[in-house]
């Protein structure tokens, strides 16, 4: 194949599109946390500060670690050398924590309940 590139990269915007999503979830997660630690005080009490400066951590990490990930994904298809593109595991890590966010809530409302 002649005159075909060494480096096959798209310029469509796709890492951009995918880090400005990240900085999405992480600023809900920051509003939902805030929203945790104004709301919530009356009904659990202190439980709801901890809920909500977790969530704040959390979504710092996910700001984070999406602006971190977009420069490497930048770099590696940029770049004239060969690079690794990361898994998936950010992914994944907050799944987890979603979910386990989620069992919480729903032991909460049964016990409460």
């Amino acid at each position: 194949m002649s005159g075909a590139p060494d480096r096959v990269f798209d310029h469509g915007l796709q890492p951009e599109r995918t880090a400005l999503a990240w900085r999405r979830t992480a600023l809900a997660l920051a509003g939902g946390s805030v929203v945790i630690m104004r709301i919530l005080p009356s009904v659990i009490g202190g439980a709801a500060l901890v809920l909500g400066f977790a969530g704040l951590c959390l979504s710092l990490v996910v700001l984070v670690g999406s602006h971190r990930r977009y420069r490497r994904q930048h770099r590696a298809l940029t770049s004239t050398e060969p690079g690794v593109l990361r898994s998936g595991w950010p992914v994944a890590a907050l799944t987890a924590a979603a979910l386990l966010l989620g069992v919480l809530c729903l032991l909460f409302v049964l016990l409460r309940g």
